[in-house]
């Protein structure tokens, strides 16, 4: 190895140590990460990290069938709330004591890759010609690194996000499901999608949100809900308005852009109007939002109508909801289309691996139809492999949930996929207290230029190809 990329090692590795004192994970923590970890005496043993308990039958079951027939490998499965995930995640990597294997998320894929924590499993593509036209369009495409050389990750799963209504109250307020799939919604005045949540919305008399004499400052029933403001994704919350109001993305390309757009005037506009409903009495205050109360248990409960939640929440509803609920597809924005993020999950190999092989048989049997199609009879996501999407929709049918108001996204063309950038924690971290500012009304939505000059600021800053 040349001298300099011993350096740009050198300053990989400290960066990362630097990360990891952020991490405030204890080494008994990490201790008890690794139990049992290592080869039994024939077999080699691969830990496989995910955060999703629902998901962990699926995955144990396609464990059970990869050791069938790899029977010198024996998976062990560890989970993970989403909260100690990756700081679980970033301690075991700077202990080098990481999993072989973990399920990785496009946030979190930039800060991993970037730091030279991840294998690069493109030699093991090309040997085997890999096809990635399975796979749901441009989900193997975010996996890449920004040179277009490596890869980090197989698809394992997608997600889209619609609208969740309780059916009983649409039904009372007149709305048949076929009215929800045409709803359009606009800046100037919110279209149909406004007027429907005005209806939806009664206060503590009874009257609705479009009735002479209807109380804001008193509501029972909010036509929307949301968890909080959305910081810099706004994936359940602002996103699918922005991204069908004048074309409007994060970043000036993805992945791996480098200059953001949230002083963009469309975008403001958006996040204005957004923060209307709050004003009119037809989505709750920040402070309601963000009292603790889960937006899923405010649907389930009657004090929302509806909900923008993501595809990975289907079974969950439809499994524990005490009251009917389906879903309907984003409304139809000013660009004439509706629109979604679309976040895929992928699995990573940890570049510290010793069973780099064996590791990469099985992130090669994660994605494929073999287990993708044993997660879609479990009905938790959406698989990334379209045939077993196909199945997962058939799944989701059985349950009583229309799967078509996510899959229409893919169908139409109408997804935006997540964004990927090295700094994504830091540009979130900076956007979070700006955007819970504007829709607490402490700041107008103005003040996002601001913010976002700040954003910019840290994306050219240090950069080591400058």
């Amino acid at each position: 190895m040349k001298k300099n990329n011993l350096r740009h090692v050198s300053r990989k590795r400290r960066a990362f140590a630097a990360l990891a004192a952020l991490s405030l994970v204890s080494g008994a923590t990490l201790s008890a990460c690794a139990t049992n970890a290592g080869d039994t005496a024939d077999k080699v043993t691969l830990r496989y990290w995910l955060w999703d308990a629902g998901q962990l039958p699926g995955y144990r079951q396609c464990a059970t069938d990869f050791e069938k027939k790899n029977p010198d490998v024996h998976i062990q499965i560890e989970q993970y709330g989403w909260d100690d995930y990756w700081t679980q995640i970033t301690a075991s990597m700077v202990a080098e004591n990481a999993p072989d294997v973990f399920t990785n998320h496009t946030a979190q894929f930039g800060k991993y890759a970037s730091l030279g924590q991840l294998l690069d499993i493109e030699p093991y593509v090309e040997e085997e010609k890999y096809d990635f036209s399975v796979y749901a369009p441009g989900l193997a495409d975010q996996w890449v690194s920004q040179d277009g050389t490596q890869r980090y990750g197989l698809p394992k799963d997608w997600d889209t996000e619609a609208l969740f209504y309780n059916q009983d109250m649409v039904k009372e307020a007149g709305y048949s499901s076929e009215d929800l799939w045409k709803l359009e919604w606009n800046p100037t005045d919110g279209g149909s999608f406004e007027k429907f949540l005005a209806h939806m919305t009664i206060d503590a008399n009874g009257v609705r949100g479009d009735e002479e004499g209807f109380d804001k400052s008193r509501v029972k029933v909010y036509g929307i809900g949301y968890n909080e403001a959305g910081s810099g994704y706004g994936q359940v919350q602002w996103s699918p308005f922005a991204l069908s109001n004048g074309q409007w993305t994060w970043t000036e390309t993805n992945p791996w852009g480098q200059h953001f757009n949230y002083d963009s005037p469309k975008f403001q506009e958006t996040i204005g109007w957004w923060r209307s409903l709050i004003e009119k009495g037809y989505m709750p205050p920040l402070s309601i939002a963000t009292s603790g109360i889960g937006t899923l248990e405010s649907l389930g409960s009657g004090a929302y109508a509806t909900l923008i939640e993501g595809s990975w929440n289907i079974s969950n509803i439809a499994t524990t909801s005490q009251i009917p609920v389906q879903a309907a597809p984003t409304p139809i924005g000013p660009d004439g289309h509706r629109a979604s993020v679309m976040n895929g999950l992928a699995d990573s190999v940890w570049v510290g691996t010793k069973h780099p092989q064996e590791a990469w048989r099985w992130v090669k049997y994660l994605g494929s139809a073999d287990c993708q199609d044993v997660i879609a009879e479990q009905g938790t996501v959406f698989p990334a492999i379209m045939t077993s999407t196909q199945k997962a929709i058939s799944t989701f049918e059985n349950m009583g949930m229309d799967a078509r108001a996510f899959s229409i996204h893919i169908d139409e063309g109408t997804t935006v996929p997540s964004p990927v950038v090295d700094r994504w924690a830091q540009v979130d971290s900076m956007m979070k207290p700006a955007m819970s500012a504007v829709i607490a009304f402490e700041a107008d939505p103005s003040s996002l230029t601001d913010a976002n000059n700040r954003v910019n600021v840290l994306m050219s800053s240090n950069r080591e190809d400058k």
